[in-house]
């Protein structure tokens, strides 16, 4: 039986959830409405210890949840970014930016160029596009 066939109980502990919990939750986003989250749990999640997971979540196109974990994921590269990647390795990013334009599909690509962008231009930073989910709505390309 796959995550994705399984029933999701809920989360261990919402703060700190565990990569197997967070792709659950994923498949079944209704389970455990976001509105039952804590504040600011896009946040809280948009981390290293999950981004991989994150990130593969939102590489799936049948992924209920994708919309949020790609909303993580403009999270992660603006935190990266503008603390110059004392908040997050910068070879991990670039990994993941470098697999979003190589296996992606637009809206993962759309990502990966937003990203370089702000890489190159981190003046450019919105905290309402990059981490209240501005770009991810709007799914458009910075210049």
């Amino acid at each position: 039986m796959s995550v994705q066939e399984s029933t999701f109980h809920g989360f261990a502990n919402p703060v700190d959830p565990s990569p197997a919990e967070l792709r659950a939750w994923a498949y079944q986003p209704d389970s455990v409405p976001l509105t039952s989250m804590p504040p600011d749990w896009d946040l809280l999640v948009a981390g290293d210890r999950l981004v991989t997971t994150l990130f593969d979540l939102a590489m799936d196109p049948s992924c209920p949840a994708r919309r949020f974990a790609l909303h993580c994921l403009y999270i992660y590269a603006a935190d990266g970014i503008r603390t110059n990647f004392r908040a997050h390795p910068k070879r991990r990013f670039r990994k993941l930016v470098e697999h979003a334009e190589r296996d992606g599909d637009a809206l993962m690509r759309t990502w990966a160029h937003n990203s370089r962008v702000l890489l190159a231009r981190p003046e450019l930073f919105v905290y309402r596009e990059w981490c209240e989910g501005g770009l991810v709505r709007e799914n458009r390309k910075i210049a």
